[in-house]
This record gives C-alpha cells, structure tokens and sequence, in this order.
C-alpha cells in the first residue's frame, strides 16, 4: 500500500473485442470489478444517434417510474427496505421488469385517484355540515333578535316609535312584505376580508353578510395541506344581485352550497349529511388501508429494482461509446486498466462470454499510445482523506511522486504545532475516536454538513494525538503547565550589585508565589540539567515567559519550514530520475537545493548554534535577523564582541582563566564565520544564473544537434535516391529550390522554441528563489498561531474559570453553585472558540503550507483522475451513471 501511495499505479491502454451477443454481459461484469475506464470512440456522434439509445430511453422511463413509486412512499412515511448488492439483470428480464412498473404506477395513480375523489367528496360533505349547523345558529339568534324586539301584549305603537326601534331591515325575519335571498358558502379565511371588501363595493351596501369560522382545518385533497375556512351567508333582494354575488364568489374561490330555508329541512340534510360522512368514511379508510399494504409491498422490493435499472442503464450509456465493426459483428470498446488488475479483467471476460452463452471469447489487447494515462492511487477508509486533501489541490501528474504519503504525518504535526495544548487534543482525538468506534453505524445516517466531518475522522484523530504530543512539549494543557518532575532551575543564588555584570541585562525577575521577587544573574549556576519532556514548568510564572516561548516557537517554525522545504526538493529528484530528466537534476534539483542551504540551511544552523552555547555578558548572543541580513550586505559580517570589552585581557579580574580562553576562541570562531558566509554568499547567488541558463542552453544545443542530423539524414537519402529520369530531376531540382526557405522556417521555428524555453525558465527561477524566501517566512504562521492559541486559552481561562475557582462570595456552597455556570460558560467557549474556530483556522493554515511551500518544490498536480466504470461507485453516487 505504501508504494502504490508513493507512485500512482502504472496504466495501460487496451483495446477490447467484444462479440454483440456477449458484450452485455461482459460490460456488466466489468462494471462489478470496477477497474476499467471506457473512452468514448464516438465523441462527434449525438447522443439520439447511438445504437442503444433505444434501450438507455426505456431505461429513463423506468427510472421516471420508480422514482413516482418512492415518492408516493415518502407521502405514505414508508421506509424502503434496504437491499444488498443486485446483479445487473439480463436483456430478457428488462421486459419484465417494464411491464411490472407499468401495471404498479397504473394502479397507483388509479388508487390516488380514488382516494382524492372521496377526500374531494369529504371535504364537501363537511363543508356542508358545518353550513346546515351554522346557519341554524344563525336563523335561531335571528329569531331570538326578531322575538325581543315585539312590542308587549296590548300596546300598540305607531310608525314613529317602530321607526326608533327597527336599526335596519332583518333579513332572516322579514314577512311576506319583502322577500330576501341567500346563498351559503365556504372560503378561505385568508381571501376572507377582501371578499367582504369588494362585495361591499360591488353590490353598494345591499347585501347582508352573516359569517363563522370553522374551527378545525380542513385538508385540501390536491395539496393534502391544512387549510383554514370560514363559512358565510348572504342576503340580499333581486335577481340581478345575486348573479353579482355568485360571480364574486366564483372570482374568491369560495364553494357555494344549496341551503334549505326552513329549519325541519335543514335538520333533515344535516342528518342525511352524517350519514354520508360515516359511509364515506369507512370506504375512505379501506382504500386508505388497501393503498398502504400496496405501497409496503412495493417498498420490500423497489431498491432492488432500483439497483437493477441504475446498473442496466449504465451498461447501456457505457457500450454506447463503443464502435461497431460490421464486419467482424464485434464492438470495439478502447479502456484504460491498471496493469497489476489485468488477469482479474481478463476473468471478468472469461465469466461474461460464459454467462451469455457464447462460443467466441472476448479478445483484450494492450496498446501503444502517446496519451497521458489517468492517475490511480489505491486507497482505504484511512489514507483516503490525506489523499482527498491532495487532490483538492491538484490531481498529480501520472507517475509523478504523490505528496499523499507523507502527508500523513507532517500535515497533522504542523496543524498540531498551531494547536499545541494536550487538553485540547484530548477532546479532540476523543471525538474523532468515537467516529471511528460507531463509523458503521453512522455512515448510514450522515448528513450532508456531517459527512464531511465523518469522512475526515481520522485525519481528526491524527490532529487531537499530535496536538497531545506537541501540547506535552510545550507543557500546556488547557493553558496551565503541569509539574510531574520539578523545576529544574535553581532560584536559591541571589545577587545584587556584581561588579562583573557588564550589561542590564543581567538579571532575570521571576513572579514565583512561592519565593516572592528574586533576582538571578546569568552567570550564576541556576540551571541544573533539562526537564525530562517539554518545558520546565517554571517558565509558567516567568516575567519573561512570553519573551522566552516567542522566541523558541518562532526559531522552531523557521526550523521546520526550513526541513519541509528541503524535503520538498529531494522528492523533485524521484522525479527526475523516474521521467529520466537528468538535466533537471543538474540544472534544478542541485542549485535549488544549495541556494535554499546556503540561506537558510545555514540559518537554521546558527539558531541550533544560538541554543547549544552559553553566552556571556561578553560575548553576546548574535541577532539572526541581523546576522542574515550583513550577509548579504556586508558580506558575510558576524556578530563580534561588545564594544566596551575590546580591552579584555587574561588578568581581567573578571574573567578566570576557563573563561578567558572560551572568550579568545569566541573571537577566532566569529572570524571564521565571516569568511565562511562569504562563500555562502557567493555560492548562493551563482545559483541564479545556474538555474536560469543550463538547462535552456542544453536544449538549444541538443536541438540544433537533432536539426543538423535530420538535415544530413535527408541529403543522403536524396543522393541515393538520383535517377536518370528528367522528371524526377525536375523535381529534384525543385526540392533544392525550396529547401532554403524550409530552413529559413526550421530557424525562425527553432528561435521561437528558444525564445520560450528561456521565459519559461527564467519565470521558473525567479519563482522559486523569490518563493524560497516568501515560503521560509510564511512558516511563521506556525509560531503565530500557536501564540494566538495559547494567549486565548490563557485569557479564557483567567477571565471566566479562575473566577470560579478562586470563589466568589466567601461561602464554599455559594461558590460550588457558581462554580457550575462558570465552568458551563468556559467550556461552551473552549469548544466553540478553541476547538472548532481555532481549529478551522489552524487546518486552514496547514492547507496552504502543505499546497503552497511543500507541493510547489516538486509536485505538478496536471494529471486527471482515474474514473473506473465501477456499479459500486455510480450506485453511491461518486459517478454519473449517465
């Protein structure tokens, strides 16, 4: 696995031979091993125009089937029944198949039909329920109104007094004086106040409006939605209004009902109406009951036959980009196969041509292409997502060396060098731990924003492990260090005033709870031998702490730009040496390689210097950053010692004799330095022109060498091919007219091709000695996130849980139950901020380290992924099956 991750899979180019009769079933068992990518040998032809067209048409028709047959399970809230892995059926048993679908979406709908029409039949008989018990009430109050308006036994009251009393005609109590009419109706409770407002309008006040809701919503047959309603009666005088308002309330939409006007009839359709209401119901449930049993029927068996339809047509869609070869009654299919799966797609045939009865075996013929081959990698459920994350950014060139390998290790580092804080890594390599533990279960219910995480799980374990290990280095577990071994510093030696201290910057304050203020020189014996694993835990109540790990983390970032860039150029030589491109190899791979060591290889050496000697007070400890730049400012000037110690002598009071002679050697050792960086200087800018001018003067020779061959090549076979024929002189004669002008293109051709291989080289060079400078500072990201990591956590922690901790209120059981929301609010942030934001950040970050300053050194990424006619992925989805 190892090497097939090193190297994409080496690919051949076959050309198949498959009898007519036979080619189904070969393409089908083709399609279950998954390791064939078909070409289209047809890509001028139209899709209409193929010879399976046919069959691919009767292939979407099924599919239009089944998926009105899924959507009517998801109406019914039936889950299908899952189903293993289907063979693709034979040609005869699509037919069947076609029938079947066709008779089951026929019943279906005839069922649907069914089953709106006695819904639609429903809704009717309750809308006119609710008008018969409605209008009662509303007859009944206006018989009550009408009653307590009557004047008392023996008194009669005249017009003017009956004019006070009557507030307006009554229309549901008027005599034989005025004959009023009405409709009623049900309308939507939303189109409710426009109705009102232009019947008003329409009608100018003379129609009378009684209305009520109904309280339960009732259910559309159409939509199956809820719908809110209201029931209304009018009244009003003549026949010209109420053509008006029965054109209004065709206009809402409003259902118009026949309304007895008596009482003893109303009462009489009301229980004639109950009646229906029960019949219909109970024939609304059988046909309810009858369509479920159908429709679980169909869901035992409608992903096998979906798998079915999906795999024939994609069988179909693929053979449609074979050739027809009329006379040989054969199809001719072209593929690109990996050479190691050869024998197993040569037995792919074997079972094909078996399974469908023919005598004439399938023929696979490897050939010889130009073409530039698909990329393969094989991978499994753990190197898919590193992998995943290379091809994000390019799928590599066929052969060419994949990044994928070791980015398995150094992408979770680095993210881990950002993230640095063992408690923070715990969780997170807990969560990714239990994905890992439960991934069968949950594989089958991830979501589309869930997926992503679930299908990085273990590139998220591997993150939270080396964030726990670089978390121990740097003795931060949620922002506090622990102390398991004990400082080794010794805070015991105290001095003030020392006449041998030649700078301020001799003393050192330390905030210990412990000792309180002290004041240590440097020179003293304080520091006894390392902690045994990360940082001693006393630079976490340091004054200088923040000095100290800037430096450190800093240092270390340039460090491991430094070796990632450097490994980055040793892989372009497996390159080199596997495309036989020797010339990149002397003129890339090693003025790369001793421009980016002569920079900051020898940077990288000086901090490890910086860290192994002991400086004094006076002999300084150089500034990189300075040091780098007299490099090439003042050719090669080092750090030398300080002014005001030029004058030191071996009776220096102040100096032993061990220290004078640490001293003397210091002096001759920065000497050296400088001749040394002066030739790092020169080396490192004579790989300028190295790169720029080899190798585009190696292929202009190298040309020139095959243009005078090929021109002597073609002078000797013109001499040995003069004859005595007049013609042919002629001819001849005319050649040699011509041939100055050819070469006169031959140059200008070959000035051209020169021309080009110099811009693109110098763009190459300047690219990468700009980049290499550009690419060693972006490494700081590395030291500036872990910073921002560890200074919020420390902030959070401080702000929010110390709080907490340290007690409130003086009372050990108020302080437990603040305790409890303060701990909740530290954690709700630490996961929300740190874990998740930070995290997004930092995995960010180690994308654009790993793509930009890594792959750039050797990695193309111009090839195109292999994409196998596989049944397996088209089912899941990754393929298209056309």
């Amino acid at each position: 696995m190892a090497y097939s991750l090193f190297r994409s899979e080496e690919m051949t180019l076959a050309q198949l031979f498959l009898q007519s009769d036979s080619a189904y079933s070969c393409v089908r068992e083709l399609g279950e091993i998954g390791k064939v990518q078909f070409r289209d040998l047809n890509p001028d032809v139209s899709a209409f125009q193929r010879k399976f067209v046919n069959e691919v048409r009767r292939c979407d028709e099924m599919d239009r089937k089944l998926k009105f047959l899924t959507n009517e399970l998801e109406k019914a809230n039936i889950e299908p029944r899952p189903a293993g892995n289907i063979g693709a059926p034979d040609p005869q048993e699509l037919i069947d198949l076609e029938s079947k679908f066709e008779v089951l979406e026929a019943e279906v709908k005839e069922i649907n039909t069914n089953k709106e029409t006695l819904k639609r039949n429903r809704l009717d008989l309750i809308e006119l329920q609710q008008i018969l018990v409605k209008a009662q009430i509303f007859f009944q109050e206006a018989e009550q109104y009408s009653n307590l308006r009557a004047p008392p036994t023996g008194f009669e009251v005249g017009a003017e007094e009956r004019g006070l009393l009557d507030e307006g005609p009554d229309p549901a109590t008027q005599g034989s004086q005025t004959k009023f009419m009405f409709v009623a109706g049900v309308i939507a409770q939303e189109r409710l106040a426009s109705f009102e407002r232009v019947l008003w309008r329409a009608c100018r006040g003379n129609v009378y409006m009684r209305q009520a809701a109904i309280e339960v919503p009732l259910e559309d047959p159409t939509t199956g939605t809820l719908v809110y309603k209201v029931v209304f009666v009018l009244f009003f005088q003549g026949d010209a209004l109420r053509t008006r308002v029965r054109k209004i309330c065709e206009g809402f939409r409003a259902t118009l009902y026949q309304c007895p006007e008596t009482a003893p009839e109303r009462q009489d359709m009301a229980t004639a109406v109950n009646n229906r209401l029960i019949d219909l119901d109970t024939v609304l449930n059988t046909t309810q009951e009858h369509s479920r049993t159908q429709l679980q029927e169909i869901a035992q068996e409608i992903d096998i036959w979906q798998q079915k339809v999906t795999k024939v047509k994609a069988i179909y869609h693929t053979m449609n980009m074979f050739n027809l070869d009329m006379a040989q009654h054969c199809l001719v299919a072209e593929c690109w196969c990996p050479v190691e799966d050869l024998d197993q797609i040569q037995g792919a045939l074997m079972r094909g041509t078996e399974r469908s009865g023919s005598t004439v075996p399938s023929i696979l013929n490897r050939m010889h292409t130009r073409d530039s081959p698909p990329t393969y990698f094989k991978t499994n459920k753990f190197t898919k997502g590193f992998q995943n994350i290379v091809d994000a950014y390019g799928i590599a060139s066929y052969q060419e060396v994949n990044p994928a390998l070791y980015t398995i290790i150094t992408f979770p580092f680095l993210f881990a060098v950002m993230f640095g804080d063992a408690g923070h890594g715990l969780i997170m390599a807990l969560f990714a731990l239990s994905l890992v533990i439960f991934e069968k279960k949950l594989e089958k219910s991830v979501g589309e924003m869930f997926g992503t995480i679930f299908h990085g799980r273990y590139i998220i374990l591997l993150m939270g492990l080396f964030s726990i290990y670089t978390g121990t280095i740097y003795n931060d577990i949620f922002s506090k260090s622990v102390n398991l071994f004990g400082s080794h510093w010794n805070l015991s030696y105290v001095s003030n005033g020392d006449p041998c201290c030649f700078s301020t910057d001799c003393t050192r304050v330390y905030d210990n709870e412990a000792t309180g203020v002290t004041t240590v020189p440097p020179e003293a014996q304080i520091f006894q031998d390392p902690y045994p694993i990360g940082l001693d835990p006393i630079w976490q109540v340091a004054e200088n702490k923040l000095l100290f790990t800037n430096s450190y983390k800093m240092k270390m970032s340039i460090t491991l730009g430094v070796f990632q860039m450097t490994f980055g150029v040793i892989l372009g030589i497996f390159n080199y040496v596997h495309f036989k491109d020797y010339i990149s190899i002397f003129s890339e791979f090693i003025p790369q390689m001793l421009f980016l060591l002569c920079i900051f290889g020898w940077l990288v050496v000086l901090m490890f210097i910086k860290w192994i000697v002991a400086y004094s007070p006076i002999f300084t400890a150089p500034s990189l950053l300075i040091t780098l730049i007299n490099m090439f400012l003042q050719f090669g000037q080092s750090p030398v010692v300080k002014d005001d110690c030029t004058d030191v002598t071996a009776n220096d009071p102040c100096l032993s004799d061990n220290q004078y002679s640490v001293f003397s050697s210091s002096v001759e050792a920065a000497n050296g330095q400088k001749f040394f960086q002066i030739i790092l200087v020169i080396v490192a800018v004579a790989c300028v022109p190295w790169m720029l001018l080899t190798k585009p003067i190696y292929k202009m020779i190298k040309q020139k060498r095959a243009l005078k061959n090929n021109y002597s090549r073609h002078i000797e076979t013109g001499s040995d091919s003069e004859t005595g024929d007049t013609d042919t002189d002629m001819v001849k004669h005319h050649d040699d007219d011509d041939q100055p002008n050819k070469q006169s293109g031959d140059e200008g051709e070959e000035h051209t091709e020169t021309s080009e291989l110099f811009v693109h080289q110098a763009i190459h060079t300047i690219e990468y000695c700009l980049g290499t400078i550009s690419n060693t500072a972006s490494y700081l990201r590395l030291w500036a996130l872990s910073l921002a990591h560890a200074e919020l956590s420390e902030v959070l922690w401080t702000m929010v849980l110390q709080i907490g901790l340290r007690g409130i209120t003086g009372f050990f059981i108020l302080d437990g139950i603040v305790l409890v929301p303060l701990f909740a609010g530290w954690a709700v942030l630490t996961v929300g901020i740190l874990l998740v934001m930070e995290g997004l950040s930092a995995f960010l970050h180690g994308l654009r380290l790993h793509w930009v300053e890594f792959q750039s050194k050797f990695y193309a990424g111009a090839g195109y992924k292999f994409a196998p006619f596989s049944f397996e992925a088209i089912l899941s989805g990754e393929e298209d099956s056309g």
